[in-house]
């Protein structure tokens, strides 16, 4: 069972799963309609901010993707009221019917903001409703597994996934490029953990084979990816010619005021200082658990860009 399994997780974590003979049924259960069904799926209402009831046969595995988490964009509370009573009610029907595990994907967002490397080893230190929601979350999937020794717990932190279906940064920095329009907020440097959707399932797939009561995870290359290198990886995939201009922090955050002020006035924009903020400071997670067992990313930047273009054109 995928909660949030018409999303852009749940949609490519079901197309691998049923392509694994293991997996007789998966049933996406979400609050939207499926934007694909894989084989062997099947769809079925849910909003994981309410008690969760469903007939089950045999044993059930829980993917836990449900979330709200983009941001900037919904207020505190909602963060909190999805992802918090969300993880509450899933650990519930995990009680209730006997699953034995459940991989749930929390956010690099629980380090905050890092210009330093930070990995699985690093203290939590959440500064946005976003990430403190997840970190509760997490907190809510343990106390569930230690109930009992033989549940099995595994979380996945993932930092910023791209792929098809993404509908988030990578799409929006797509489109920028694309018409010539991307300026760099103060720097190219800014440090910008990421991977491609693809991998997500094969990096879970090999982190469950180690069997250990709870293991966490986080989901990004080991390379430290500058915004620059991004901005090379879709050059290279698509053509789009490199930007070069720099802006100063203080001018970029004024014109960034001005489009919030024409959104407050009725013009439609997703350009605020808040996002502007994201774009300057690093995300520099280190995926240590994921490297030191052994895992090797097989898509490079460049060839996943090139296969979402070639796939998808970016959408």
């Amino acid at each position: 069972m995928i909660f949030g399994g018409c999303g852009f997780f749940g949609t490519h974590m079901a197309r691998a799963l049923s392509a694994d003979p293991e997996v007789g049924r998966i049933v996406l259960a979400d609050i939207q309609p499926p934007r694909e069904l894989a084989a062997k799926a099947d769809y079925v209402i849910c909003d994981v901010r309410q008690p969760i009831t469903f007939p089950t046969q045999g044993p059930v595995e829980i993917y836990n993707f449900a979330a709200v988490h983009t941001s900037p964009g919904p207020a505190d509370w909602e963060y909190f009221w999805t992802n918090v009573a969300g993880a509450t009610n899933v650990c519930r029907f995990a009680e209730a019917i006997g699953a034995r595990r459940i991989v749930f994907t929390s956010s690099v967002g629980v380090y905050g903001p890092q210009e330093c490397l930070v990995d699985e080893r690093t203290t939590p230190r959440p500064v946005t409703a976003y990430g403190k929601s997840k970190l509760l979350a997490e907190q809510i999937h343990e106390d569930w597994q230690a109930r009992s020794g033989d549940r099995r717990l595994l979380i996945v932190r993932p930092a910023v996934t791209f792929g098809e279906g993404e509908r988030g940064n990578f799409e929006r920095l797509a489109s920028v490029l694309r018409e010539r329009r991307f300026v760099y907020p103060a720097r190219k440097d800014t440090v910008k953990a990421c991977a491609p959707v693809e991998e997500l399932a094969r990096s879970i797939a090999f982190m469950a084979q180690f069997d250990e009561p709870v293991l966490r995870y986080i989901f990004a290359y080991p390379d430290r990816t500058t915004t620059e290198a991004i901005n090379r990886g879709f050059g290279e995939a698509a053509g789009y010619a490199m930007p070069r201009l720099v802006l100063p922090e203080k001018l970029i955050m004024v014109a960034a005021f001005g489009f919030e002020v024409l959104g407050k006035v009725g013009v439609r924009t997703a350009i605020n200082r808040e996002r502007v903020r994201k774009l300057i400071r690093s995300t520099n997670a280190y995926p240590h658990e994921l490297i030191s067992r052994g895992f090797a990313f097989e898509i490079g930047l460049a060839e996943a860009l090139r296969r979402w273009q070639q796939s998808s054109d970016f959408r």
